[in-house]
């Protein structure tokens, strides 16, 4: 296993994390209407969530030697805060996720259970999150994914 490239991946996921941090809180606060409560609560809880990766990518990155990057990843303002275009967003947001763990499984796989176990469990996580999302963006009663 190469460390320094794992480290690499590890270092672009802890960023990416991080600015899920960003994304999801600066959303919270962007959110108006009637489901405005239940809305802010979970980008709140994914704030969280995002956070908890942060800190378990960054565990992985000390305990192979490395140092926690200080950088925090992409953060785009797109001055659109409708609820369908934060939520589009934040589609975006969680597939590049995606990319970056299955990046680091085909770093790993094979070659460190823990890791590669890591990456897999957070593939699920960030693609069960697309999932909540698509349903978020369909119309009540619509069955077809709106993605």
């Amino acid at each position: 296993m190469d460390k320094k490239k794992v480290i690499d991946a590890l270092n672009r996921i802890l960023e990416l994390e991080l600015a899920g941090v960003v994304r999801y809180s600066h959303y919270s606060l962007m959110i108006f209407g009637y489901s405005r409560i239940p809305i802010v609560s979970w980008f709140r809880g994914v704030a969280t969530e995002s956070l908890n990766h942060a800190h378990a990518a960054g565990e992985y990155v000390t305990a192979l030697g490395g140092h926690p990057s200080l950088k925090i990843g992409k953060l785009l303002e797109t001055e659109k805060h409708h609820i369908e275009d934060i939520l589009r967003e934040s589609i975006e947001h969680e597939v590049g996720g995606v990319q970056m763990y299955r990046d680091l499984l085909a770093l790993v796989e094979g070659k460190d259970v823990r890791l590669e176990e890591y990456a897999r469990d957070m593939i699920r996580d960030e693609e069960n999150h697309i999932s909540e999302i698509e349903k978020m963006l369909r119309k009540p009663g619509e069955l077809k994914p709106a993605t």
